[in-house]
């Protein structure tokens, strides 16, 4: 039996046919295939974790919704942060879940690192006010499975059922097997965009650099002062102007730019 948080004292079943395991381990490789063959490239991590999302709905049986969350402490006060959802009603699930109930399958396993699974939300007494809410929505299932990487969680796969039951052993067992090499996908795309996001501000800073050089420039050939005159001098605009020294630079230069056009075209 998988070793999982199931629903207290909620049998799982456990009967099916070799055919329908061999249909599930078919559409598990399916799935599998399509996250290995996920290229980040020039893709954000919110549509390459939309792809992964619906490869995780066709991986695990009984689906019939996904949201793929990240940890985000600095985000919300749950720290979880929704990123992509298969369907409308997912999204409000885990609205529920993270900003307005704060509790949850996703939360719970994202605390614990272990598979969560309930097959009555209506009556799961771990989460009193969330599971009466999503049985109201006619959501009775729940199965949160967290992204784990080198020993920490970055998020879960969470993915629901309007059926009762619908998350047992086979399950957990597919849906485990889905989310270690999810896990990793999502952890590289996260430090692709890392990387990126740290390569466009250096290079926003050397060009920032660049115009402030031109600017003590210009100062220099105007007032024949020294290069750090002229760079107290820009300072002082700047503070004058309650404008970043980038942008007071770079309106320095353009003015300057402007006015030898002007000359050159008298």
């Amino acid at each position: 039996m998988a070793d999982f948080d199931a629903q207290p004292g909620r049998a799982t079943p456990t009967d099916l046919s070799a055919a329908q395991r061999d249909a599930d381990e078919f559409d598990l490789h399916s799935g599998l295939a399509g996250v290995a063959g996920l290229v980040t490239g020039a893709r954000t991590v919110g549509d390459l974790l939309g792809s992964v999302a619906e490869f995780a709905a066709h991986a695990i049986p009984g689906v019939d919704g996904v949201s793929i969350a990240l940890l985000q402490p600095h985000k919300s006060e749950t720290g979880v942060q929704l990123v992509s959802a298969t369907a409308d009603f997912v999204g409000e699930i885990d609205r529920v879940q993270y900003e307005e109930l704060r509790e949850g399958p996703c939360i719970t396993s994202m605390q614990t690192g272990r598979v969560v699974a309930s097959g009555s939300l209506g009556s799961d007494d771990r989460w009193p006010h969330f599971g009466g809410r999503v049985a109201r929505m006619a959501i009775h299932s729940a199965l949160s499975l967290p992204l784990i990487v080198d020993g920490e969680v970055i998020g879960a796969i969470n993915t629901y059922a309007r059926a009762r039951d619908a998350f047992g052993d086979h399950a957990v067992e597919l849906g485990s097997r889905f989310a270690a090499p999810a896990a990793v996908a999502v952890h590289n795309a996260q430090l692709l965009a890392g990387a990126r996001h740290r390569a466009e501000a250096l290079q926003r800073a050397l060009q920032s650099r660049a115009v402030i050089d031109q600017a003590i420039g210009i100062i220099r050939s105007r007032s024949g002062g020294s290069a750090e005159e002229a760079f107290n001098r820009l300072k002082q605009f700047s503070q004058a102007q309650n404008v970043k020294l980038a942008v007071v630079a770079e309106r320095l230069v353009e003015e300057a730019v402007r006015r030898a056009r002007a000359r050159n075209s008298s």
